[in-house]
């Protein structure tokens, strides 16, 4: 199966144009941990992944980090887009937090392509629109939404089925856009309360049920 099917947008390309676009791109393979673009640079390629997960995350004037979105197998990067479309550079870092496998369409194949198909415009603003709705959402959360209810959504969240989180609590900070001596003020009134231990690096959630409640109130 050809990679372009991962991606129901472009698997109605008239053929000409899917067989255009094959050629024309090539897939890479980014080891985890590899910082894929960062402020100031140009980018010469829209990725789409076929495998991994990128994190994409904006760096204060004070080294403040906050992550602002993730981009998993079968999707692209909005940051990307937007700067290819605008012809600017970065003002955020995309890194690889796994190894990560994708399809690199150049630039002159993503202009060809925006101007003269419909269909791939098409793909492109879909894609485009989803991730700025994401965007705003953690805008939201991060202005209007109390620390302890995101703090509580995030460990479940990264917990997934299982009731260990592995994660410092600068990692913790930092995809929650807070300070590390906020994050760990409120591990531990959740330690205090019953609800998580915590050891090096480790995050156990005691009372799972609990958390629950408050992310959702």
């Amino acid at each position: 199966m050809s990679w372009i099917e991962q991606f129901p947008g472009l698997s109605r390309l008239p053929d000409a144009i899917r067989s255009y676009l094959v050629e024309e791109s090539k897939i890479v393979t980014v080891p985890a941990n590899t910082v894929i673009f960062g402020p100031g640079k140009s980018p010469e390629h829209l990725l789409l992944l076929l495998d991994g997960t990128v994190r994409v995350q904006q760096t204060s004037d004070t080294g403040r980090e906050i992550v602002l979105y993730r981009v998993h197998a079968g999707e692209s990067c909005v940051l990307t887009t937007a700067c290819l479309l605008a012809y600017e550079d970065y003002s955020a870092e995309g890194i690889a937090e796994t190894e990560t496998r994708a399809v690199a369409i150049p630039r002159k194949v993503f202009d060809k392509l925006v101007s003269d198909s419909i269909e791939f415009r098409q793909f492109v603003f879909t894609a485009y629109s989803k991730r700025i709705t994401d965007l705003f959402m953690v805008i939201e959360e991060i202005a209007f939404q109390k620390l302890d209810i995101r703090l509580a959504h995030k460990l479940i969240e990264l917990a997934g089925d299982n009731d260990t989180v592995s994660a410092t609590h600068q990692k913790l900070a930092v995809e929650l856009g807070s300070a590390r001596e906020v994050i760990s003020r409120q591990l531990q009134e959740f330690q205090r309360r019953g609800w998580i231990e915590q050891s090096r690096g480790t995050i156990r959630l005691i009372d799972r049920a609990e958390l629950e409640k408050l992310a959702q109130s």
